[in-house]
C-alpha cells in the first residue's frame, strides 16, 4: 500500500472515531509508528498528511464511513489495553461501607458525576453499600433545594447505587455527644483567644492560656458556648501535639459558634460541628470502612487520625485521588446560582450547563460517567481537561451505550425543496435500525420532489454526481437537478456527497432542535417522528443524537446530545 493510502485509511479511521474531524498528529504518529525510517522526511510527510487530511475533514461523517469500509480490513487495530475494572481494595472483609459527601450549595455537576462513581463501582463490587452525606454544618453556604437534587443525581448517577442518604444537620446530637466526650478525656478544650493571637502562639510552638486549664472549666465554657458566647469569642480545639512539625496539625479546631439560620434547622443550633469533628463522627457511626477522598484533604486526614487515636477506633482504609481540573465549564454552583436568578441561564437544567440535571435532558446516560471514570482511573496525579476535551471523550462513551437503542430518522434542517427531473415514483423501504432489522421499518412514497438542508444544497457543483441516502443518485446541471441512477455502486465510482432527504409531502414533521449553545435549529423530520413517546432517544441521520423534550400540538422539540 502506498504512503498516499496509508494516510487516506488513518485519516479516515481517525475521523470516523471522533464525529468525522481527523486529527493530523494522530494521523501523522500512527504513519511514522509503522515505518519508523519516514521521520527523515517529516516535511514531506506533513505536507502529504495535512492534504489528505483536509480532503477527509471536508467529507460529510457518512461518506467517510462509506470510504472507511474499503480499508477496514487493512488496518491491524491494536486494542488499547485499558484496566477497566478498579484496582483492588485492601482489607475488603465481609462488608464494604463507602461514602459521597456533597455539600448543598447547588445539584451535582461532571466533577461529582466523576468524583462519585469510583467509590459507587466499588461498592458494586464488593457488595457493599454507598452513603450519600449531605455536609450542611455550615449554615452559611447552603441551597435548600439542594437537599432533594443532589439525592435524585446521585441515584441517577450511580444508577440506583445509593444505600442511604444522610444529612448531617439532622445528626448534631452524635456531635455533642463526641465533643463532650473529647473534653472529659482532657483531649480537647475550649480556647477564648483571640484567633490572632492564637496563630502567632501555634507558629511559635507556645501553648495558649486557655490550654493548661482544668477539665471542669472546660466543661463550663462548653456550656457557655451553648448559651453566653458569641460567634468568635470561643471555639473547642483538639489537643494534640504543640511541636509538631506541621502547624495545621497543632490544637485544630472543632466547633464554633455561629448564629445564621440554617435553612433545614432553623435557628435550633448555634453551635456548629466543624469539618474534621463531623467527618470524623460519621464516618465511625456509619461504619465507613473505605473512604476516597481528594488529595487536597491529606491534611484534614491527617487531623481525624488524633481523633481515631483518641477514641481508640481503627481508621478507614483511605485511597488518596487527583483532581481533574475542568476548563471552561461554568462549575462554580454560587456563580451559576447568580446568573439563573439573574435570567442569563433557564435553570439548573439549562443546555449549556455541565450540571447532570441539563446532561441528562440531552440524552446522555450515567453508564458512560462510569466508563470515564473507570478509564481515567484511581490516580493521585492532578489532571487538568478542557471542557472540549471532556465532552469529546463522554460522547465517545455515550454513544457506546446509546448507539444500538438508538432508531434512525431523517430530519432535515433549513429544508429547501428541489425538483429532480427523470426521477420515478417508487416506495424507500428504511430500516429504523440497520443492525437490527427485526424492529420495524420506515417508509417512504417519493417522486420526483424532495427536500435537502439548505447547507447541503449550497455544495452542490455542476455536473457533478450526488447520492439521496439509500434513494438516488443525481447531477446538478445548469438547468437544475436531473436523474442518474439509484444503484450505490454506480455513485461509488465517481459520487460527491451523499445527503439525507426527505419527500415533499404534507404528512412531514415540525421539529426544533436545541443545540449545546441554546440555538435552535429548525426543519422537517419525517412522519414516524411522530410515534415516539417523550425522553426517547434517536439518531437523526446524519445529523447526531437528539432526546425528545416535548411533544406540541404542531410540532417535536428535540435537545441536540452530540453526533
Amino acid at each position: 500500500m502506498s504512503l498516499k493510502e496509508d494516510i487516506l485509511k488513518y485519516a479516515l479511521q481517525n475521523a470516523v472515531k471522533f464525529d468525522g474531524k481527523a486529527n493530523p498528529g494522530a494521523v501523522i504518529g500512527k504513519i511514522l509508528s509503522e515505518n519508523p525510517e519516514l521521520k527523515k522526511d517529516m516535511k514531506n510527510i506533513s505536507k502529504q498528511a495535512n492534504k489528505i487530511i483536509s480532503e477527509v475533514n471536508s467529507m460529510p461523517l457518512e461518506e467517510q464511513k462509506k470510504q472507511f469500509e474499503k480499508y477496514k480490513g487493512k488496518i491491524k487495530i491494536k486494542k488499547k489495553k485499558i484496566k477497566h475494572g478498579l484496582p483492588e481494595l485492601k482489607n475488603a472483609g465481609s462488608k464494604v461501607v463507602m461514602r459521597f459527601a456533597p455539600s448543598p450549595s447547588g445539584p451535582m455537576h461532571l466533577g461529582h458525576a466523576v468524583a462519585m462513581t469510583p467509590s459507587s463501582e466499588y461498592c458494586r463490587k464488593y457488595d457493599g453499600e454507598l452513603i450519600l452525606r449531605i455536609e450542611d454544618t455550615n449554615p452559611d453556604n447552603i441551597y435548600e433545594p439542594a437537599y432533594k437534587l443532589l439525592e435524585e443525581d446521585a441515584k441517577w448517577v450511580t444508577m440506583n447505587n445509593i444505600s442511604k442518604v444522610v444529612i448531617q444537620s439532622d445528626r448534631i446530637g452524635y456531635y455533642y455527644d463526641y465533643a463532650e466526650k473529647l473534653i472529659d478525656m482532657g483531649q480537647a478544650y475550649v480556647c477564648e483567644c483571640n484567633p490572632d493571637e492564637f496563630r502567632k502562639l501555634i507558629f511559635r510552638k507556645k501553648a495558649c492560656k486557655c490550654r493548661e486549664l482544668g477539665v471542669e472549666e472546660h466543661r463550663k465554657r462548653y456550656a457557655k458556648m451553648f448559651a453566653e458566647y458569641k460567634p468568635g469569642e470561643a471555639v473547642l480545639r483538639m489537643k494534640t501535639d504543640i511541636n509538631h512539625k506541621n502547624p495545621a496539625m497543632r490544637d485544630f479546631p472543632l466547633m464554633r459558634i455561629n448564629n445564621h439560620i440554617h435553612p433545614r434547622q432553623g435557628d435550633k443550633y448555634k453551635v456548629w460541628p466543624l469539618m474534621n469533628l463531623a467527618v470524623f463522627v460519621d464516618d465511625v457511626e456509619l461504619g465507613m470502612t473505605h473512604i476516597l477522598r481528594a488529595k487536597d484533604h491529606m491534611d484534614n486526614a491527617k487531623r481525624q487520625e488524633f481523633l481515631y487515636k483518641a477514641f481508640n477506633k481503627k481508621i478507614p482504609e483511605t485511597i488518596f485521588i487527583g483532581k481533574i481540573n475542568f476548563t471552561g465549564l461554568p462549575m462554580s454552583c454560587s456563580k451559576v446560582k447568580v446568573l439563573i436568578e439573574e435570567g442569563k441561564y433557564s435553570g439548573w437544567d439549562d443546555i449549556r450547563l455541565p450540571f447532570l440535571r441539563a446532561l441528562k435532558r440531552r440524552g446522555y446516560q450515567p453508564e458512560a460517567f462510569i466508563k470515564y471514570s473507570l478509564d481515567a482511573g484511581i490516580t493521585q496525579n492532578d489532571k487538568t481537561v478542557s471542557g472540549d476535551e471532556f465532552y469529546k471523550q463522554l460522547n465517545f462513551f455515550n454513544k457506546e451505550v446509546i448507539e444500538a437503542k438508538a432508531n434512525r430518522y431523517f430530519f432535515v434542517p433549513n429544508p429547501k425543496g428541489i425538483v429532480i427531473k427523470g426521477a420515478e415514483e417508487k416506495e424507500v423501504v428504511l430500516d429504523l435500525h440497520p443492525d437490527y432489522p427485526k424492529r420495524g421499518h420506515r417508509k417512504f412514497m417519493v417522486g420526483k420532489q424532495f427536500y435537502l438542508a439548505a447547507d447541503d444544497l449550497k455544495r452542490l457543483k455542476e455536473g457533478k454526481l450526488y447520492r439521496l441516502m439509500d434513494c438516488l443518485n443525481f447531477t446538478k446541471t445548469d438547468k437544475g437537478f436531473e436523474f442518474d441512477s439509484e444503484d450505490y455502486e454506480t455513485y461509488k465510482l465517481k459520487g460527491e456527497m451523499i445527503m439525507h432527504w426527505l419527500p415533499v409531502k404534507y404528512d412531514l414533521v415540525n421539529i426544533e432542535v436545541r443545540m449545546p449553545n441554546n440555538k435552535i435549529v429548525k426543519g422537517y423530520g419525517e412522519h414516524g417522528l411522530n410515534n415516539l413517546k417523550q425522553g426517547a432517544i434517536v439518531q437523526l441521520e446524519r445529523f447526531g443524537f437528539a432526546r425528545l423534550d416535548k411533544k406540541e400540538k404542531n410540532k417535536l422539540i428535540f435537545w441536540f446530545c452530540h453526533r
